[in-house]
């Protein structure tokens, strides 16, 4: 192949090449398979998400609706299925609290320009050079300020006063709010945890998400447990998709949510290319970098212009697309053509869905976003990366996870650099 040939391909996507190789009706057949199944993971999960970073769950399927359909199109994946994540619960519902849904709105639209960019300069390998334990010690801070988050659902407290942003008041509100516990939504959110374990464990084929989530919101709603739900809080779903719109590109709200859109675009370009190598893993395939850079970029700016919150590439998503036995891209397409089906003719049954069983679900998901083993092996054989991976942590929680993400960074090199002068 020429080189002029091998650069072109960078930036081809990889629908387009399963498309010119041959796509058949058996490739169909498995690809509906594999998004439906995705799609009854992506249900309660976007919806989960977006409820915890601070917006209506109808952002959050929207987000996944328009994004996973812009990503599967023109990503550089076989098997990548975007949506939103719970890595960016933290700096979305940070941005909602300093900007509003507007200023949301608007980093995810320069977030998607960013992205873009990126990919068009040939950034997406240098992603890759982020130190493993950096990479372990947010991704560690992230869960704990998401199962942090989820307390005040898991436990149906009562707040003095409004939920505190920074994550020690946070805590401290919630400890001092502990004796209002409702014990319908302890057990609520019980129910959901364990049932997810179970079936997970004895029947992992099956839908562990859904069925949890729906037996729980069936059971409240049968038994008229005083737990609050989408509906009593958001009053149920939209039955469409909104009419898409431009932000307000103002120059003065451009500068001041131009830190958001960063944060968004680092985050996401991480996420995007672990979750894409994630699935070579699990293939043997190559994705191409930059041509998902570029795919995220425009998904990003796409969601973004429905109202929706930033878009990446998923890991848990993207192994259940690979595990479903998805052929193609096509699979992510028709998992958000599922999700709008779901909008357009069964949205009024969000409404009985507890928010203590969508908290349950994020529990165990942030749970599954420690990488428990990589901490243990980083504690047993590599003390330096220890130490990366702890100050890392720290300063995800203590600060912001730039903060965390940079000083890990300079603290990985500055041990690179004395050991080899050593």
């Amino acid at each position: 192949m020429t080189d002029a040939a091998k650069a072109s391909n960078l930036y081809l996507p990889k629908l387009a090449t399963m498309l010119r190789a041959g796509y058949g009706l058996g490739d169909l057949r498995a690809d509906a398979v594999a998004g439906l199944t995705v799609a009854i993971v992506a249900l309660p999960l976007s919806m989960a998400i977006a409820i915890a970073s601070g917006l209506g769950p109808e952002r959050g399927l929207y987000t996944a609706i328009v994004g996973g359909v812009l990503v599967s199109m023109l990503g550089g994946s076989r098997f990548q299925i975007g949506g939103p994540a719970g890595a960016f619960i933290v700096l979305v519902a940070s941005t909602v609290h300093l900007h509003g849904i507007e200023g949301l709105v608007l980093a995810t639209f320069l977030s998607g320009l960013m992205l873009a960019a990126g990919g068009v300069l040939r950034l997406g390998n240098l992603i890759r050079l982020i130190p493993a334990p950096v990479t372990v010690g947010f991704t560690a801070g992230i869960a704990v300020i998401i199962l942090v988050s989820q307390v005040r659902d898991l436990l149906g407290l009562t707040l003095a006063g409004g939920e505190p942003a920074e994550f020690g008041p946070k805590v401290a509100a919630l400890a001092q709010a502990l004796p209002s516990a409702n014990p319908p939504a302890v057990a609520v959110a019980a129910v959901v945890i364990g049932l997810i374990l179970a079936v997970r464990r004895w029947r992992p084929a099956w839908p562990a998400l859904l069925i949890a989530v729906g037996l729980a919101s069936a059971a409240a709603a049968l038994l008229a447990l005083p737990v609050e739900t989408i509906g009593s809080k958001f009053g149920g779903i939209p039955r469409t998709l909104p009419m898409p719109h431009l932000p307000d590109l103002s120059m003065a709200k451009v500068l001041a949510i131009l830190p958001a859109a960063a944060a968004f675009t680092l985050l996401g370009a991480i996420e995007s290319l672990l979750s894409a190598v994630v699935a070579d893993g699990m293939t043997g395939r190559r994705h191409r970098s930059n041509m998902e850079l570029v795919a995220q970029g425009i998904a990003n700016s796409g969601a973004a212009l429905f109202g929706g919150m930033p878009v990446t590439g998923t890991i848990a998503r993207t192994a259940t697309n690979v595990r479903a036995g998805a052929h193609s891209p096509v699979s992510g397409m028709l998992h958000a053509l599922y999700l709008l089906a779901f909008m357009l003719i069964a949205a009024p049954l969000a409404a009985y869905v507890p928010l203590a069983a969508l908290a349950g679900l994020l529990a165990v998901v942030a749970w599954n976003m420690v990488e428990k083993a990589e901490i243990a092996h980083l504690l047993r054989e590599n003390r330096g990366g220890a130490a990366v991976m702890a100050v890392t942590l720290a300063l995800t929680l203590a600060h912001d996870l730039i903060a965390g993400i940079a000083a890990g960074c300079a603290l990985a090199l500055g041990l690179a650099l004395v050991g080899r002068r050593g």
